[in-house]
């Protein structure tokens, strides 16, 4: 069962030395990414699942590594025989855990998902996630628009900034059943009314348009803490290369 869950995007600039220097400017959101993991870990769970956007659904192997050298940065996360396989989000994922020094961590399940899956099976996938052992946490990786500024990966889109908002106060609510039916029209009405279905029902038609990666994880968390109480909290929110990410907390409510 799920017993703690956390949010983090996975920017290539997030790891120091990307970006001559660039990756100064998130020092506020690495800080809390670490919080954030720390706090997961802090769960004891016996088992650690890492969602992430990928090629295909399913998991990874143990031998398989990711590596940063295409952005400049020569230190592989993790090792193994052959050519590293893990996508970005995994690959990031990876290291966000590695830099949880002195904390105890069980066995770690490196889990992608498509990024056009659909709802209903990003739910099933949650669910099964979840009943994997008797106490797993979730680091969900995955950034909002690309799309919030002129100079953002896709340009700017009036609807990025509303899309974004609506997902930030489903992550808040801490509510699964927000996550699985979230329409941002209506995010508002929808949370102000305790409906628990926000991020499920996330538009996957819009979520492609304006270059939102982590609908399809955010959409496994949904999934995986349906059935359960929690607290929400987003620390860390920004558009700062007109790309939003987010990291929030989900723990046991009460």
């Amino acid at each position: 069962m799920l017993v703690a869950a956390a949010v983090c995007p996975h920017p290539p600039l997030l790891v120091p030395g990307v970006g001559a220097g660039a990756s100064g400017e998130l020092d506020g959101l690495r800080v809390a990414c670490d919080t954030a993991v720390l706090d997961l870990l802090a769960a004891e769970p016996t088992l650690v699942v890492v969602v992430g956007g990928a090629p295909v659904v399913g998991p990874y192997g143990e031998g398989a590594w990711g590596s940063l050298a295409a952005f400049g940065v020569r230190v592989p996360v993790g090792s193994g025989a052959g050519e590293p396989t893990l996508p970005l989000a995994l690959t990031l994922g990876r290291w966000l855990l590695s830099r949880a020094d002195g904390q105890a961590q069980g066995p770690t399940l490196l889990f992608g998902v498509e990024p056009d899956a659909g709802t209903d099976r990003c739910l099933a996938l949650g669910e099964a996630l979840a009943g994997r052992a008797d106490r797993v946490a979730l680091l969900v990786m995955g950034d909002g628009s690309a799309r919030r500024s002129v100079k953002g990966p896709g340009g700017l889109h009036p609807d990025a900034e509303p899309f974004d908002t609506a997902v930030a106060a489903a992550l808040a609510a801490g509510d699964p059943d927000a996550l699985a039916a979230l329409d941002p029209a209506h995010a508002t009405d929808l949370l102000a009314a305790g409906d628990a279905d926000a991020l499920a029902a996330l538009d996957a038609a819009q979520a492609a348009d304006l270059l939102v990666a982590g609908r399809a994880p955010w959409q496994v968390l949904a999934g995986a803490a349906r059935g359960g109480s929690w607290q929400g909290a987003v620390t860390w929110t920004g558009s700062p290369y007109g790309v939003t990410y987010l990291v929030a907390t989900w723990t046991p409510a009460g």
